[in-house]
């Protein structure tokens, strides 16, 4: 698994390449935990290059949706999520939970706190 940090538009994108698995969801888990440390409580996660999540990652998407929302303005937003992915979260009942958006651009676009 690989993890980058980018900005636009003020904004804090995570980019996740390969799996999110009980092996690699400890180091995605520190790397937003770091994130959040900063006081960064909306976090755009983009999934695109994301070929497997499992039940670990699905918990540290939901720890960290727990602490952005704690902040009383964040969010953590899922872009580009693969059809894989996507099957996973609406098998885990997540899809209510997260605002998903089908690219990036469109997820910085159309965002509203």
């Amino acid at each position: 698994m690989e993890i980058f940090e980018t900005q636009e538009n003020n904004f804090t994108i995570v980019i996740v390449k390969g799996r999110i698995d009980s092996y690699t969801a400890p180091q995605f888990l520190e790397f937003l935990k770091s994130i959040t440390a900063r006081e960064i409580y909306t976090i755009f996660l983009d999934l695109q290059d994301v070929i497997y999540i499992s039940s670990a990652g699905l918990r540290v998407l939901i720890d960290i949706l727990k602490t952005c929302k704690k902040s009383g303005q964040g969010d953590l937003i899922l872009v580009s999520v693969p059809q894989r992915v996507n099957e996973t979260l609406e098998l885990a009942g997540f899809t209510q939970l997260f605002r998903l958006f089908p690219d990036v651009q469109t997820a910085l676009e159309q965002y509203k706190a």
